[in-house]
């Protein structure tokens, strides 16, 4: 490839490596240089332009970055069409991620210009998640570095797929230990099995804390029970190869792996086995549901993965999972005491008419659209988070699990905007001061900009809204004080927020925003590309 200012006659062909704007003429970065174009340049006073121009011999950006995205891709991947010279991969079904890391360290030092990244290996991920990109750096590279980096790469990501178990659990008692407690554990347990696969409790017994009675029990329930995996709960803590847990296995016939782990909550954790069937003996951390260490051991056997004492050994970076003064705030950020409470409303309940498909629901960066957008919600000072849903509402609903928000269905969606905007505003508990209204299609809307307008409120407390503008136009997403609530029953059709800051008399604050992100949604293919593209950057 042939990278440079060039004359502009000589330049056709080649793609422009950087915006061009003279007067009134705008030429993007990525766009092949045409005669049209050069034309117009030289009209404009133009006489050179940096281009890249391809060879016969090179692969360009989108082309290579397929290519090798094609190649790294093993079981369970699925890769995106590549865009801007990327391509990502996302997991077609919820497991457990697997990295060659040598094969992608050998495709990343083929040359500077390939890059291969990855989510850490070991990954629990959901479906459809986002677990790697494979970004091609300039805007073509000699095919035979694709050949060779995708030769030292075959397969490099893959998945190991949850598949469904049935789980024996055997709990010891000892004098105290009272079944309330055990009753918990096993909820724990329950809740974590749900996570996997639907994996299931199986089989409950309680028995005595000693060698004789455990080692009974075990050989009952891997006898004839049809379970894949028998986790025993110890009343005491294992802390040592000849204690009660491992003595009653090795007494059943079943023999020892590994008895503790380089992973805090975890380290009294024992792996074994009985005629072949997995035997975990549980750390008294795995009573609480809180991550530890059985649940990386766990997640592992769901996914069909053998658990070896080399691989317990391999856990200790990255193995510190307790709570530690170092360790980030709260992932629910507390409101400043001098802030006032501000809800969230996300409106996501339109037909996406002009997409043609429900736009929510599209991928970006790895995950639907609304869900960006909540999540920014629920990472501000905002809240509490309401989402208005009515069209699909079951499969908004569905991409918004796990979140921590109040769903509030407008059975009027058909209507418009105006009538989701009532349902959220009516939503809101009389403590909030204010209203922050989201579109449910700008994914690339951040905390960082919501909590922009929510301080900016803060600081004006005669203002009756807050807009971000940017390029000189207004744009969203909206705060309304409690103060304009009324005048959402006037509204009517497709008029949202922006609406009540049109009105005569309304004291508006402007808020500066150098980001693009207030500009877009995704209405059409284009911007729904255009998203994309920005958010991998």
């Amino acid at each position: 490839m042939k990278f440079g200012p060039t004359p502009v006659d000589l330049a056709v062909g080649g793609v422009v490596a950087h915006a061009v704007r003279r007067g009134g003429l705008v030429i993007k970065k990525g766009v092949v240089l045409t005669p049209d174009h050069a034309k117009a340049l030289r009209e404009a006073g133009v006489t050179e332009i940096v281009v890249a121009i391809i060879e016969p011999d090179d692969l360009d950006e989108n082309e290579a970055a397929g290519q090798l995205a094609r190649a790294v891709a093993g079981r369970c991947v699925a890769v995106e069409g590549a865009f801007t010279g990327r391509a990502n991969l996302f997991a077609e079904d919820a497991g457990l991620l697997l990295v060659d890391r040598a094969a992608v360290d050998a495709a990343n030092m083929v040359d500077e210009a390939v890059t291969v990244a990855t989510l850490a290996p070991m990954k629990k991920v959901s479906v459809g998640e986002m677990i790697g990109t494979v970004k091609i750096i300039p805007f073509a590279v000699p095919g035979r570095l694709i050949a060779e980096a995708s030769a030292s790469a075959p397969g490099a990501i893959s998945l190991a797929p949850f598949r469904s178990m049935k789980v024996g659990v055997i709990s010891t008692v000892l004098p105290g230990l009272k079944p309330s407690v055990i009753d918990k554990t096993l909820e724990a347990l329950v809740e974590r099995l749900q996570g996997l696969a639907h994996s299931t409790l199986h089989h409950d017994v309680r028995v005595p804390h000693e060698i004789r009675a455990l080692e009974q029990a075990l050989r009952h329930c891997a006898g004839g029970r049809g379970v894949d995996l028998i986790v025993v709960f110890g009343a005491s803590a294992i802390t040592d190869r000849r204690d009660v847990v491992p003595a009653a296995i090795e007494g059943a016939g079943g023999r020892i792996e590994h008895l503790g782990m380089p992973v805090d909550p975890g380290n009294l954790l024992l792996i074994g086995e009985i005629a072949g069937l997995p035997v975990v003996g549980a750390p008294g951390c795995a009573r609480s549901p809180k991550e530890n260490g059985f649940d990386w051991v766990l997640q592992r056997l769901s996914a069909g993965l053998q658990v070896t004492r080399h691989d317990i050994q391999s856990m200790g970076v990255g193995g510190l999972l307790m709570e530690i003064f170092s360790r980030p705030q709260p992932r629910s950020p507390a409101v400043h005491a001098n802030h006032p409470q501000i809800a969230a409303v996300v409106l996501a309940a339109g037909h996406s008419t002009r997409l043609g498909r429900n736009k929510l629901l599209e991928r970006v960066g790895g995950k639907p659209v609304v869900r960006h957008v909540v999540e920014a919600a629920l990472a501000s000072r905002a809240g509490p988070a309401i989402v208005v849903l009515g069209h699909q509402a079951h499969e908004v609903a569905m991409a918004l699990v796990g979140l921590d928000v109040t769903l509030v269905e407008n059975p009027d969606h058909a209507s418009g905007m105006a009538s989701s905007l009532r349902t959220g505003i009516g939503a809101v508990p009389d403590t909030s001061a204010a209203a922050l209204v989201l579109l449910g299609d700008m994914p690339l809307v951040s905390a960082a900009i919501i909590n922009r307008l929510v301080d900016n409120y803060a600081g004006e407390a005669l203002a009756d809204g807050i807009v971000p503008v940017a390029d000189g136009r207004r744009a969203n997403p909206v705060l309304l004080s409690r103060a304009l609530f009324e005048a959402v029953a006037d509204l009517e059709g497709d008029t949202g927020a922006r609406g009540l800051l049109a009105r005569p008399g309304a004291r508006i604050v402007e808020v500066s925003v150098d980001d693009e992100a207030v500009l877009v949604d995704v209405d059409t293919e284009e911007a729904l590309a255009q998203a994309r593209a920005l958010s991998s950057r």
